[in-house]
């Protein structure tokens, strides 16, 4: 089986991609910096192939589906946390931009090519957020990082529930908290966190990445989402997690289908 994992170059994404490889999966990094990408396919035992994947700038997406002939799982793994207000390429803010329209053009590009399934890396931190239709670019009101990345993870969680719905099996994955280095590019108080709070009270990025995993082989129905079974699901093995109503709202699903059809240029049709 061949699996594309974004952003596999680190944390739960190189775990994930670890794994696979290990269990005899040939495995393709998709990632910013190819040559992060090679230094962890390094440490991988199996056939691991490293290409350039920028989600931040559609041109980069398109040349990277262009390149594939065919996947069995997309894994949707990259993201980026709590950055000040950013741009994308493409003059989108980053969180949406990279963590939601790049996953969501990747998908649309490669659809007729994925023999298998879409597995979005998702967090809990949707449930804190709302879709601001009249502003998701954060061109208008006043920013919040924290708000920002909890507004792209309901984003995938709307996304998944929509591929389905085109017959497009998906899944969502939350691998709860995890000691890894997400945090590097976001605010001081939050790599404080990364370096003093996390190693204690998060998980290895190998037992992060056991949602993603049961999202690839589970014969769960499409729209599944997995996170870790402990302590409002930060800790511990996966089990499959009641869906909040936003997180599966179809009118909203539609919605952001059809604005992010628009704003990348990308749909199934």
């Amino acid at each position: 089986m061949r699996v594309i994992v974004t952003g596999a170059n680190s944390g739960v994404g190189k775990a994930t991609a670890t794994a696979l490889a290990a269990a005899g999966h040939e495995v393709v990094i998709a990632c910013r910096t190819v040559s992060k990408g090679e230094a962890a396919a390094a440490t991988m035992a199996g056939d691991v192939k490293v290409d350039h994947l920028d989600l931040a700038d559609l041109a980069s997406v398109r040349r990277f589906a262009a390149s594939i002939d065919f996947v069995d799982v997309l894994v949707n793994n990259a993201g980026v946390l709590a950055l000040p207000l950013t741009r994308t390429a493409d003059g989108f803010e980053a969180h949406f931009g990279t963590n939601h329209l790049g996953h969501f053009a990747l998908t649309c590009l490669l659809a007729d090519r994925i023999k298998g399934r879409v597995v979005a890396v998702t967090s809990g931190a949707f449930g804190l957020a709302n879709m601001h239709w009249d502003d998701l670019n954060w061109e208008r009101r006043r920013y919040s990082k924290s708000a920002a990345y909890a507004e792209s993870k309901l984003a995938n969680m709307l996304f998944i529930h929509e591929l389905n719905s085109h017959g497009i099996k998906a899944y969502s994955a939350d691998p709860g908290i995890v000691n890894s280095d997400i945090t590097r590019d976001s605010g001081p108080i939050l790599r404080w966190s990364g370096t003093y709070i996390h190693p204690v009270i998060g998980q290895t990025p190998a037992k992060g990445a056991r949602p993603i995993l049961e999202a690839v082989a589970t014969e769960l129905p499409g729209g599944t989402y997995l996170a870790p079974r402990g302590l409002l699901h930060q800790w511990g093995r996966p089990t499959p997690v009641k869906l909040r109503r936003k997180a599966c709202d179809p009118e909203a699903a539609r919605r952001l289908w059809k604005i992010s059809a628009k704003l990348t240029g990308c749909d199934l049709v």
